[in-house]
């Protein structure tokens, strides 16, 4: 069996046609079908079924696929760490981040890494919470940026980077807009936007309400950061936002406010897999955004 059979056999299936399969992988139809053929024949049985033009997995080929991506997986990370290994200031780092990180905190870090290593290229995907965890685990991302951590399992370990309090964010002539702080209890019957269920920013006020004694009314929802503070601006609600969700500046309409009573916190940190040894480019990657918000930390 050879790797290049699992290449064209998986280029195959997810394409369900020889001929499309050729064509992106620039090779002639007839070498693919040769080498389907040689694989089916070396295994005792058909992968594929023919349905006109176009070609169907059987039963035993769905099986079969899910291993030969599993395997080639394994393969192009092996191939990469020895790649690292001959140049370590070199690679490609896989990293994911959710919408609350977007603005502020992931371009900063990304840019001063840039300026030290920048020979490492990445590939950046912006994801939900539960997402980002699981394509962590499953290898699809190689790290994550979080808030707040998650628990620590036996598939991924966590790295603290900081910490940072909540904020409410009201429109600028809201009655509450002058203070200098704001106790939770106050806004109990305000009208919220927040995010959907489902996300974990969602959960963090939620929670935070309930443990003063209200649930929050909320009028309005929105998927990322920007539509939430789009609706504060219109005067539809207020919302809590973490803080470095706002450093660059408050959006234009609104006023961000300290929360006193009680002090809502969450942690930003790092996550990476357990099960297997992060690349030389991943290492750097790791070790440099520990320090660069260690050395933040020590400056607040």
């Amino acid at each position: 069996m050879e790797l290049r059979q699992l290449r064209y056999f998986v280029e195959v299936a997810e394409r369900e046609h020889i001929s499309a399969a050729a064509e992106h992988l620039h090779v002639a139809q007839s070498a693919i079908s040769r080498q389907i053929a040689n694989l089916e024949e070396e295994l005792g049985t058909a992968l594929f079924e023919r349905i006109g033009r176009n070609v169907k997995l059987t039963p035993v080929g769905k099986i079969f696929l899910e291993h030969s991506l599993t395997a080639l997986k394994a393969i192009d990370f092996a191939t990469k760490q020895v790649e690292e290994y001959l140049d370590p200031q070199k690679g490609v780092i896989k990293v994911g981040f959710p919408t609350s990180l977007a603005s502020y905190v992931l371009p900063t870090v990304i840019s001063a890494f840039k300026r030290q290593y920048p020979d490492v290229a990445f590939q950046l995907r912006q994801g939900s919470y539960k997402y980002l965890i699981d394509a962590v685990k499953n290898r699809e991302l190689n790290l994550a940026l979080l808030g707040p951590i998650p628990p620590k399992d036996e598939l991924i370990d966590v790295r603290v980077l900081f910490s940072e309090n909540m904020y409410a964010l009201l429109p600028i002539s809201h009655p509450l807009a002058k203070n200098e702080t704001i106790n939770l209890i106050d806004l109990r019957h305000e009208d919220f936007v927040l995010f959907p269920d489902g996300y974990v920013l969602q959960k963090v006020v939620s929670d935070a309400c309930r443990s003063v004694g209200f649930v929050p009314n909320v009028t309005s929802e929105g998927e990322d950061m920007d539509a939430l503070k789009g609706l504060v601006a219109a005067g539809i609600g207020i919302t809590l936002l973490p803080e470095s969700s706002l450093y660059d500046s408050t959006p234009r309409l609104t006023v961000k406010v300290p929360i006193g009573m009680p002090v809502i916190r969450r942690t930003v940190g790092v996550i990476y897999p357990i099960t297997r040894d992060l690349a030389p480019s991943e290492q750097i990657f790791l070790s440099f955004v520990s320090d660069f918000f260690s050395r933040l930390t020590q400056f607040q």
